[in-house]
């Protein structure tokens, strides 16, 4: 099938681990582990996964990853993808924080939050912020906050843009306070007006807008009802609003929920407002109600390399690239078309 996309086997091989999931005795509905491939131990790669995929063609005994009789890879780590305050990616030099109680976000139908243990508690407050960083300055890997370069918050539980504003406002003093002058990266959908684009340039700057797309097709039934509120023809301009005022723009997407033509369409009109590489993740069913949400023939690699191939002839022309730790689910390992991602072994 690789041959037949025209992709590397790695890249095939690594979005049909994001796909089918992994059969181990670890019985955690999901997981985030670092995965080196055979033909390529020289790259591990961070991936989130069911980790209960009875079904699985790929199953893990002790280190080594199988499919079918054949060793493909080595699992080198195995943590629990626990909703918790905050973490870091990219070497250190970029944070994830769920300041919002992540873990208590319910209602888009596809969302795995919920299955797995929580401890990010919701901070309302500026102390409450400040023990957060304290707590993660003992996690840094050199123990040293300012050399985040980007401070990601990710959360779904703001239900209404003052809010949102307010949070990122007392977000941006706590950093400065603390030394930290990293870009804040912001998933949401609720933002939407002129006017908070153009207080957030005054008072958070430097921010991007990561807008939570999700989908472009039955958002109704798949969203709930914050992101539903914001339509598929309303989302061009919620980003043309945030680039107008000076910030950066990129937006979430689901690959799988939608058809490829609504897809293609879909993406072709939001990239004209994009400066950043969109988050486009592979579509993980953690349960029979989730595989039920798939759209027809969205079961079956084929769709995905599909998928691929058609999103990089809508954004190639556009110069913008996959960051590998900005997605833990992504269509896009060591190719993207005919470039090379990663260096040659």
């Amino acid at each position: 099938m690789a041959e037949q996309h025209g992709v590397p086997v790695e890249d095939a091989l690594l979005i049909a681990i994001n796909l089918y999931g992994i059969s181990s005795v670890h019985g955690r509905h999901r997981a985030r582990i670092s995965v080196r491939l055979m033909t390529r131990p020289d790259v591990a790669w961070m991936v989130i996964v069911p980790f209960n995929a009875e079904a699985s063609p790929f199953r893990l005994i002790g280190e080594e990853l199988s499919l079918g009789s054949e060793v493909v890879g080595t699992i080198d780590r195995v943590a629990a993808d626990e909703a918790v305050g905050g973490y870091f990616r990219n070497g250190g030099r970029a944070a994830t924080l769920n300041p919002n109680a992540r873990s208590r976000c319910v209602g888009c139908a596809f969302c795995p939050n919920t299955l797995e243990a929580a401890a990010d508690p919701r901070l309302a407050e500026e102390r409450e912020l400040n023990e957060l960083l304290a707590a993660l300055v003992e996690q840094h890997p050199r123990y040293d906050l300012t050399e985040l370069q980007e401070v990601t918050v990710s959360t779904g539980c703001f239900e209404r843009e003052r809010a949102a504003v307010d949070h990122l406002t007392g977000l941006r003093e706590v950093l400065s306070a603390h030394g930290i002058g990293a870009r804040i990266g912001f998933l949401t959908s609720v933002i939407r007006s002129s006017g908070a684009f153009e207080e957030l340039a005054e008072r958070v700057a430097p921010l991007v807008l990561r807008l939570t797309a999700e989908c472009f097709s039955r958002r109704d039934l798949l969203l709930k009802a914050s992101k539903a509120a914001l339509t598929a023809q309303e989302t061009p301009h919620v980003l043309e609003r945030a680039m107008r005022a000076g910030h950066a723009t990129s937006f979430t997407y689901i690959v799988g929920l939608d058809r490829l033509t609504e897809l293609r369409a879909g993406v072709g009109e939001l990239m004209p407002f994009v400066t950043e590489f969109p988050n486009f993740q592979v579509y993980q069913a953690h349960n029979s109600i989730m595989a039920g949400l798939r759209t027809g023939g969205s079961e079956a690699l084929d769709y995905y390399l599909r998928a691929r191939r058609d999103i990089e002839d809508i954004v190639g022309p556009t110069g913008l690239r996959p960051v590998a730790w900005e997605c833990y689910r992504p269509l896009w390992y060591f190719t993207f078309g005919e470039e090379q991602l990663v260096p040659p072994c």
